[in-house]
């Protein structure tokens, strides 16, 4: 059987089924809050769209089990001093999220499980190495703690956020702003586009462009006459690019092949109210049990709307072909060890028996100072110039142990806090 027919037979049916609407995140345009984003991020536990409150940068985290209209006095996660440009989950830790903001900064967080009953204003770590704002994040697919940001100032920076450490820095690559950073599969090399109208495949760890100014296209696909910018979203397991029209109010997808002409239409979804934005869960994200292979979140001006596709099949078995095992969330390298020059592919899962989150992971961040660097033992000589170093190292672990108890001990009251609440509105509405 020829590809084409297996392509016909397995996806011609595939279509965009909106969820209810009690299942959408509703109004959130109170105050001086206001959706500011043109995508919204999203993993298996959480959906996070940038936002605009006071006049400083912030963003809100919603739970994805979390339905209907958002309070107005919801927690949003605040602490750039200027609005926020790009987020990005973790793809190692559901719980972890990086900003990048128009203040020159990165900031990384770690976002609890429970619904935090104030703001989150501290970041686990703030990246600064930038001149200019900072519009570009992008977490490296298999390696641990290895985040990379674009900036105006024409630089990419890659960090390992585990020690706060630049582990790269390409400043001679674009002469011109970036508009777009992604990864290859496994990490080792980079595709940049710039206002220079070039795309660049670099080599970050060599420092160099190992392809340009490519002649000619594999294909080249007509599309309408919208001048919306284009949101591509591609899913290797299936070999389907999503495009996604900033403004417009459909979504087409295409399968790429390796045989000519390598692009083909599959359908269009749409509906009356067009995009603003829109985000792409994962595919370890998905509901296999109804044969759902790709869902969007798409941002309107009040609400942010789950889009399903599906590929309808009568069996309730797992469908093997639909399924092929997945990147999950386990690293297949250190960060030390993929700047040495080591290369992996994403450790894969399965997802017959449907993916389940694993319980929060507290990201450690270790910043390497001069306490990290023990002196060289000497003899010992005197009590003065051996135990007074000794005595400051101890009183500050001391101090970080219990600041560490403290964070602890507040977590869980704000844990019992919001559980007595939750006690307490359920007794109001049963004597309603």
């Amino acid at each position: 059987m020829s590809r084409r027919v297996v392509r016909q037979s397995k996806f011609r049916h595939v279509f965009g089924q909106a969820a209810k609407a009690d299942q959408a995140y509703e109004d959130i345009r109170v105050s001086k809050v206001t959706w500011d984003s043109s995508f919204c991020a999203v993993n298996p536990k959480f959906l996070a769209i940038i936002v605009e409150a006071g006049g400083g940068g912030a963003f809100i985290v919603l739970p994805l089990a979390k339905t209907g209209r958002v309070d107005k006095n919801y927690p949003l996660v605040t602490g750039h001093t200027a609005p926020v440009l790009d987020i990005d989950w973790c793809p190692h830790n559901d719980n972890v999220i990086a900003s990048a903001s128009d203040d020159t900064t990165i900031m990384v967080w770690q976002i609890p499980d429970y619904t935090p009953m104030r703001n989150i204003t501290e970041p686990i770590i703030t990246l600064e190495g930038h001149s200019k704002r900072v519009g570009i994040l992008s977490w490296h697919p298999t390696a641990r703690n290895v985040l990379l940001s674009a900036g105006g100032d024409n630089m990419i920076i890659i960090w390992n956020v585990g020690t706060g450490e630049v582990l790269l820095s390409l400043d001679d690559m674009h002469p011109d702003v970036i508009h777009s950073v992604c990864w290859n599969s496994n990490g080792s090399l980079l595709a940049t586009t710039c206002k220079d109208k070039t795309l660049r495949i670099i080599d970050p760890r060599k420092g160099q462009v190992v392809a340009n100014n490519f002649e000619e296209p594999v294909a080249l696909q007509e599309m309408d006459t919208s001048n919306g910018v284009l949101l591509p979203f591609y899913d290797p397991d299936s070999s389907i690019v999503y495009l996604c029209g900033k403004g417009d109010s459909s979504i087409r997808y295409f399968e790429i092949t390796d045989e000519p002409p390598f692009v083909h239409y599959l359908n269009t979804f749409s509906s009356k109210e067009p995009q603003r934005g829109m985000g792409f869960m994962p595919k370890r994200g998905l509901d296999v049990s109804k044969c759902e292979i790709a869902r969007f979140y798409k941002l309107h001006e009040r609400k942010c709307e789950p889009i399903i596709m599906t590929v309808p099949r009568k069996s309730d078995l797992f469908q093997d072909d639909l399924y092929p095992d997945t990147p999950g969330p386990e690293p297949a390298l250190e960060a030390d060890e993929w700047l040495s020059g080591q290369d992996a592919d994403p450790v894969l899962i399965s997802l017959r028996d449907g993916y389940v989150p694993p319980k929060h992971r507290e990201l450690r961040v270790t910043k390497r100072n001069i306490l990290d660097v023990r002196p060289p033992s000497v003899p010992r000589r005197s009590q003065s110039s051996s135990d007074a170093p000794l005595s400051q190292q101890h009183t500050l672990e001391t101090l970080l142990e219990e600041i560490k108890a403290l964070r602890e001990r507040v977590q869980a009251q704000e844990q019992r806090i919001t559980a007595l609440e939750n006690m307490l509105c359920e007794l109001v509405d049963g004597t309603d």
